[in-house]
């Protein structure tokens, strides 16, 4: 059975319009936070998963809304006796339920339960109604009793039988007694107060101990239940011939109110009864009744001698409000009468129980961009006075960015009413004071922590703009370069940041080729060895972007400079050992003198600075005496002049080092073949040309020779080029292609002739291709330290062999000679 809580049913005419208007006022306030009370009945002991209701149907929710809003029913009671069924939005029993052991003897038993939906926040109220079921007998405290009764007792007179207890109600509870049969007994049941039957035992005929000293029989309990259910307890009756009367109180009933807070040992009541017999007859004993509760035994004492009662326990009037106790009145005579009467205690409120603040709602957070009366927390107010003490108001602290929002029956809502930022304060604690309207008054706080969701609002931010990075070249593929770092205000997902590096070019080469970074950490690792020969420095766009929706980002510039280092040896190129083995051969006269120039030992070194500084010098010697090695240019001269003793063949080993840190060197070896009469028209020229007069002229004809090397190597270099493009064409990957050859219509690849300056060294270079691709350079090399400049190529486009040209132009200059060194940087 359902009903509508808010639903108002009124005959017409019995109130006014004014009423009338105001219940309505009133439902319109309440329907934002209830939108109706549902009311179910169910018997109790339903196995777990039974049916309540449809809730879903009931509260007008869809399926879906079960599952998203996270709907959930929270009990008043403490425990959970129902749940809900998230496939099917039905409520069903979620733990046994005993009816007695919730509602007692009550009629009616009510379970209150509330069913909160997030997202947003609503909450229902509900009732489901707990019916009985005869699942209880009748029992007796005591399954045997004992009945002395003295012959002499008159018929008719009543003896007071122990009652039988069932926890059922209403038809379910205890109906009847019957007793078996016996020809001197009868059973008489006297209904009292609230409907309780009280079996009393009746003699209905004059008893014989001589004919028969003891009658057993037999009390059965009976309910109303289908099928009934019964309790039986065995009575035993022992017939004495003394003592005929039965002490009699003044009342059969006594009632009394005490304050809760009355002190241990305070006076109660007094009860008083009085037999007629005289001596031990009619000396009276009191006591509790056989039945009395184990409750009732630990709060109260009773005088055996006086009847009054104490306070043995302090009373709770939260725990129980009303005590009944059974008092009996035993004389001392044989065998002893006694007589019965009821106390009933009744338990007075004071305010001794502060507020309780329940929070109903399971989530205590909130979006920190959420607008104002946005429901943050419900709670409810609970108070286990009665009256006034039990009238609560609640009050927050001032300047709270909160406010509370009644709903009904002591539920409130938790509110926002103003900005909250995370990033200034993540989480409150908020303090609510509840005070009851007791005098004089309790009060009780509880601290609502309330946190502060993130919302991304927060980009990250490198610790700075820009980062230099100074990298040796020649260092290991994978090394960390770098690392940068960035932080972010937010937190959880939109914190997380990742880091990644923007695509740019780098000579035309995708950065990425370069380096890569860790998405996690920010560190950058280089992905090959950097040549400081090829590449000097590099800007790298670092991007951190947090894990947010929508995601933001920032940029930093990281410059990464390669520093060089001594990785390259110096380089010969004269004389070159390639055309004549180990060994480079010169001829030289026996008639020349000192300070003759034999040859010139030509080097140089990749590196630059002072890792390209070279220096010569005479490592061995066949006669170190005869032979001296310029530190600086490289010249071979002799010390002094040739004798007849020396030997024909000299062999001279030269090293070339330059000046890195550690250094580099290489060595040649020079052999020099002494001759007589060996005719030098080289050496005629030269002595000719040394003349004043022809000074000029021999200038003239060293510029003439070098502009025609250059022509003719240039010349050569493009019929080279352009017959390794036709070969490779055959294989599929020249440089040619059919679209036109597009390399060599850009302008990039064409032939440069500049002239350089490195420290003390001039050179001519000849550049051909993309020097973003290969590299290619031929470059003359003139030492202004020599008598006599030589002119020298290296670097070609290509690793043909062009020392077939370089011969003939070999006899051209003097003491000189032309070298070819191939090389190709990829």
């Amino acid at each position: 059975m359902c009903f509508k809580g808010a639903r108002m049913t009124k005959r017409m005419g019995r109130r006014d319009w004014r009423w009338q208007a105001f219940w309505w006022h009133v439902f319109f306030l309440l329907w934002n936070i209830i939108h109706g009370q549902t009311r179910y009945s169910i018997p109790e002991e339903l196995e777990r998963g039974s049916l309540v209701g449809n809730i879903a149907k009931d509260l007008n929710l869809g399926l879906s809304d079960i599952f998203h809003r996270n709907l959930r029913v929270a009990s008043e009671v403490g425990k959970q006796y129902f749940s809900v069924d998230a496939g099917k939005g039905e409520l069903v029993v979620n733990d046994r339920i005993d009816r007695e052991a919730l509602c007692g003897q009550r009629d009616s038993c009510v379970l209150p339960l509330q069913v909160v939906a997030e997202n947003p926040l609503q909450l229902h109220r509900i009732e489901v109604e707990i019916r009985d079921v005869n699942d209880n007998a009748p029992t007796f405290l005591k399954s045997d009793h004992v009945i002395e009764i003295a012959e002499s007792t008159v018929v008719g007179v009543h003896f007071l039988l122990e009652m039988a207890e069932d926890p059922d109600v209403g038809n379910n509870g205890l109906k009847t007694y019957t007793l078996s049969k016996d020809d001197c007994f009868t059973l008489r049941v006297k209904e009292i107060e609230n409907g309780r039957k009280i079996p009393e035992l009746v003699l209905s005929k004059s008893l014989d101990r001589e004919k028969r000293a003891a009658h057993s029989l037999v009390l059965t309990a009976v309910d109303g239940g289908n099928p009934v259910k019964t309790g039986i307890s065995k009575i035993t009756i022992h017939v004495l011939d003394i003592n005929d009367n039965v002490p009699q109180f003044e009342k059969s009933f006594y009632k009394i109110a005490v304050q809760e807070n009355s002190a241990n040992g305070s006076f109660v009541i007094t009860t008083k009864a009085t037999d007629i017999d005289e001596g031990l007859n009619g000396e009276i004993e009191y006591s509790y009744g056989v039945h009395t509760p184990a409750s009732v035994l630990a709060i109260f004492h009773i005088d055996a001698v006086t009847g009054d009662i104490y306070l043995k326990q302090s009373l709770d009037f939260e725990t129980q409000a009303s005590y009944r106790i059974d008092i009996s009145a035993k004389d001392k005579g044989l065998p002893k009468m006694e007589g019965h009467c009821t106390v009933q205690v009744d338990v007075l409120d004071v305010n001794d129980n502060a507020p309780e603040i329940v929070l109903t709602s399971k989530s205590t957070s909130v979006p920190e961009d959420s607008n104002s009366g946005t429901v943050v927390a419900l709670l409810s107010i609970r108070d286990l006075d009665s009256g006034d003490n039990s009238k609560v108001s609640l009050q927050l602290p001032k300047g709270s960015p909160f406010s509370l929002k009644p709903s009904f029956s002591n539920n409130y809502a938790m509110i926002t009413n103003g900005p909250l930022d995370r990033e200034r304060v993540s989480e409150f604690k908020i303090e609510i004071t509840a005070t009851d309207a007791g005098s004089p008054p309790l009060s009780s706080t509880r601290i609502i922590p309330v946190s502060i969701t993130d919302v991304n609002d927060n980009p990250p931010l490198f610790s700075q703009p820009s980062y230099n990075v100074y990298l040796k070249e020649n260092g290991v593929p994978g090394s960390i370069l770098y690392s940068v770092s960035a932080s972010d205000l937010d937190s959880g997902e939109n914190a997380k940041i990742s880091y990644s590096i923007l695509d740019s070019k780098v000579q035309d080469v995708s950065v990425s080729s370069y380096v890569y970074i860790n998405s996690d950490n920010g560190s950058i690792y280089s992905m090959h060895s950097f040549d400081y020969e090829k590449l000097k420095v590099f800007q790298i766009q670092v991007q951190a972007k947090d894990q947010g929706s929508p995601s933001l980002s920032s940029n930093a510039t990281v410059h990464v400079f390669i520093r060089d280092q001594n990785d390259n040896a110096p380089a010969v190129i004269y004389p070159s050992s390639a055309a004549l083995g180990s060994l480079s051969h010169q001829r030289m006269p026996r008639s020349v003198k000192a300070g003759h120039l034999v040859t010139k030992v030509t080097a140089v070194d990749a590196d630059s600075g002072h890792n390209a500084w070279i220096s010569y010098r005479l490592a061995e010697a066949t006669d170190a005496s005869l032979f001296t090695v310029n530190q600086y240019t490289g010249e071979v001269r002799t010390k002094r002049a040739v004798s007849e003793q020396d030997d024909s063949s000299q062999r001279l080993l030269v090293e070339i080092k330059d000046d890195g840190e550690p250094a580099q060197s290489t060595t040649v070896t020079v052999s020099i073949l002494l001759e007589d009469g060996l005719h030098e028209p080289i050496l005629d020229l030269r002595h000719k040309l040394s003349e004043p007069s022809k000074k000029t002229g021999r200038i003239t004809l060293y510029l003439i020779l070098s502009l025609a090397s250059v022509s003719v190597l240039s010349l050569v270099t493009f019929l080279i080029l352009a017959v390794k493009c036709i070969r490779s064409s055959r294989n599929g990957s020249c440089c040619m292609r059919r679209s036109g050859c597009d390399d060599y219509k850009n302008p990039n690849r064409n032939l440069q002739i500049q002239l350089n300056t490195d420290g003390p060294i001039k050179y001519v270079e000849v550049l051909g291709g993309d020097m973003m691709s290969q590299s290619q350079s031929f470059r003359s090399c003139m030492s202004p330290m020599s008598e006599y400049s030589d002119f020298t190529l290296i670097k070609p486009s290509s690793t043909t062999d062009f020392r077939e040209v370089i011969s003939v132009l070999d006899a051209s200059l003097p003491d000189s000679t032309w070298t070819f060194e191939s090389q190709q940087v990829s």
